[in-house]
């Protein structure tokens, strides 16, 4: 099969979330050039329907099978892509392999290098993959190179925030022939690169599986991700020569199941969850006592694309959701700032805040911090690639209040710090709705839980309160004093 990223012939793109509606909108009875890709990542965009010919796209936004009729007949009647009244309409080259930036929210900057692939290329043909580079292989020594300036993504990431090689070097090394596990539960990032870019996913897989000697790759995701699972399962089974025997494993929908050690006690058919204790750690005990490798696929696809592409300017997929204009998955360099990031969807209202770091990031007024590891590092704030941006009509003291009462709900229950720290948190929390706010009592169940728990789960659970208190003590007293400055509080505070 010819790839459709090469030359300069027609070819209209369907890209939609839910392919069974891509699909009905590729097979309306017409007899054009009419393909489905996967994802764009802003939902909103979709079914997004991009026409592309002779180095011009034009895109044409949440499309219905009517939409599509009258694009396809004014292709036909006019020769031009542009003809129907789109979007937006963009220049390239007539070969480019990733979707182009547009000036539409969550395209609007960013070169996508590991997001490229998706709405551009077919998410399961070999040869559109083939065509922009995918499938090369490296040697060991390269690849543990390119590991070595690579951070772990995601909090599923058993090297979160730190360089790879060392674990890879440690899997290696130990007995038992190792496994890869491709750790794709719950971050939107992650579902969205296996669903709409799973080769580059399975590039990294392989070339990891080659470099440690592994004999076995897993894709593990959630049950409720139904495209995810399908798509990558079909690219599973059409991957050419891959370095280790490639499988598809589902588990529970909950949170926890993503942290790394838990993820190895579902994909082992455990029916209860629990963090295990370290060390030592997967890469030396891990899936049925085997050394193991737990990435997430944005840390597989950063490897991929970095061998091929080369590492001198590194990026980060970050999904920004909450109060904004438009839910987005979107890549930007890691020199850019959560300020630009939020401008590439708008925010739904006036700014108040940001959750930085998905369910247990930290609030912050301000969006001068860089994305990258270190800068959110050293601003208190998460690193899991998730914003959640707060407008003014939002009550901080519930907001953080839901996710004190999550970890209490969701925690695994294994260790006495995250399992009574959490529920603890929560009292306090509710406290502040009868007139106590003790800050300091709050902080040092902070300190203790982050300094205690087994897993990440309970080390960042307290962070949300902890860093809302510090950025937003006015509220926490106001609301202690029987006034919601937000004024979403009323009701409980009046019951």
């Amino acid at each position: 099969m010819t790839a459709i990223t090469t030359g300069d012939h027609l070819v209209i793109r369907v890209a939609a979330g839910d392919p069974d509606r891509g699909s009905s909108l590729s097979t309306a009875g017409f007899d054009g050039p009419i393909v489905n890709v996967g994802p764009t990542g802003v939902p909103a965009l979709e079914p997004l329907i991009a026409v592309t010919a002779a180095g011009r796209t034009a895109l044409y936004t949440h499309c219905s099978t009517a939409d599509l009729e009258s694009i396809t007949a004014s292709v036909e009647e006019t020769g031009d892509v542009d003809g129907a009244d789109p979007d937006a309409v963009v220049s390239h080259a007539p070969d480019r392999n990733r979707l182009p930036t547009a000036p539409l929210p969550g395209l609007r900057t960013g070169d996508r290098r590991v997001l490229g692939a998706c709405s551009w290329r077919r998410p399961t043909s070999v040869a559109d993959h083939k065509a922009a580079g995918g499938f090369a292989s490296g040697d060991a020594e390269t690849v543990l190179t390119v590991g070595n300036s690579l951070n772990g993504r995601g909090w599923g990431d058993l090297c979160q925030d730190d360089p790879l090689d060392e674990t890879w070097r440690t899997a290696r090394a130990t007995d038992g022939d190792p496994v890869v596990v491709v750790n794709g539960h719950g971050s939107p990032a992650d579902t969205l690169l296996l669903s709409s870019a799973p080769f580059e996913v399975l590039d990294g897989a392989s070339v990891l599986a080659s470099t440690v000697a592994a004999d076995r790759i897993i894709v593990y995701a959630s049950s409720e991700d139904d495209n995810a699972v399908k798509t990558v399962s079909s690219a599973v089974d059409t991957y050419p020569d891959p370095a280790a025997p490639m499988e598809v494993v589902t588990g529970p929908k909950e949170y926890r199941a993503a942290e790394p050690t838990m993820a190895i006690e579902a994909i082992e058919g455990n029916h209860r969850l629990e963090a295990r204790l370290r060390p030592p750690g997967p890469e030396r005990v891990g899936l049925d006592g085997r050394p193991t490798l737990v990435h997430t696929p944005r840390t597989l696809a950063h490897l991929a694309v970095g061998l091929r592409e080369g590492i001198d300017e590194q990026t980060r997929v970050m999904t920004v959701r909450g109060d904004v204009d438009s839910v987005a998955t979107v890549e930007l360099s890691e020199t850019q700032k959560l300020s630009e990031l939020v401008d590439t969807v708008g925010v739904d209202g006036s700014f108040k805040a940001a959750c930085v770091g998905g369910r247990f990031g930290g609030i912050t007024r301000d969006l001068d911090v860089g994305i990258g590891v270190e800068a959110l590092n050293n601003a208190d704030l998460g690193t899991d690639g998730i914003v959640d941006v707060l407008s003014d009509a939002r009550c901080l003291v519930e907001f953080v209040g839901q996710r004190a009462s999550f970890a209490a709900e969701e925690n695994c229950g294994r260790c006495v710090p995250c399992r009574e720290g959490t529920a603890q948190l929560a009292s306090l929390l509710r406290n502040v709705y009868d007139g106590e706010f003790d800050a300091q009592a709050i902080a040092e169940l902070d300190r203790v839980m982050a300094s205690s728990s087994i897993c990440v789960f309970g080390e960042r659970a307290g962070r949300p309160v902890r860093t809302a208190i510090e950025a937003f003590t006015s509220e926490f007293k106001a609301h202690a004093e029987g006034r919601c400055p937000a004024g979403t509080c009323l009701e409980p505070l009046e019951a």
